[in-house]
């Protein structure tokens, strides 16, 4: 699978968001769809190991952990924008920013439960006043 993700991050249009998400995977790799523990596909060893878009590289996940750590908050903003935008059912726009900023601080402030995270994002402005699109009776009875 390396291989053929080498192939795949060697097309520039593509290479620019995997050289990121990759390395990710592969420390995630032990861990099959379900989330049980393994060491192998099929007959070959997984190797779990990577190096981030910093450079910092990791043999394993508990390892890509504690890089994850030294950058705390780093992670927290990036993981409040993609829950964020996930809730609101839209891109993040500039406007957007402080509201992240201040669910992450509050975050902080909480001891990084992801309770707080989740709250932070059902009190925010763009959640709460948030549009959706009108509901035709005539999907309703579908």
């Amino acid at each position: 699978m390396r291989q053929q993700l080498e192939q795949h991050r060697a097309n520039p249009s593509c290479a620019s968001c995997h050289a990121r998400m990759d390395p990710l995977g592969f420390a995630l790799e032990n861990y099959d769809a379900v989330g049980r523990w393994r060491t192998e596909e099929g007959k070959f060893p997984i190797d779990a190991s990577g190096k981030l878009a910093s450079g910092a590289s990791f043999t394993n996940a508990k390892e890509l952990k504690e890089v994850l750590l030294t950058q705390k908050e780093e992670f927290v903003q990036c993981l409040t924008e993609k829950l964020l935008t996930y809730a609101v059912g839209r891109g993040l726009e500039r406007y957007d920013k402080p509201v992240v900023r201040s669910i992450s601080r509050d975050l902080a402030q909480n001891g990084y439960h992801f309770s707080a995270l989740v709250m932070g994002i059902v009190r925010s402005g763009p959640f709460t006043t948030r549009r959706t699109a009108p509901i035709e009776l005539t999907e309703i009875r579908k």
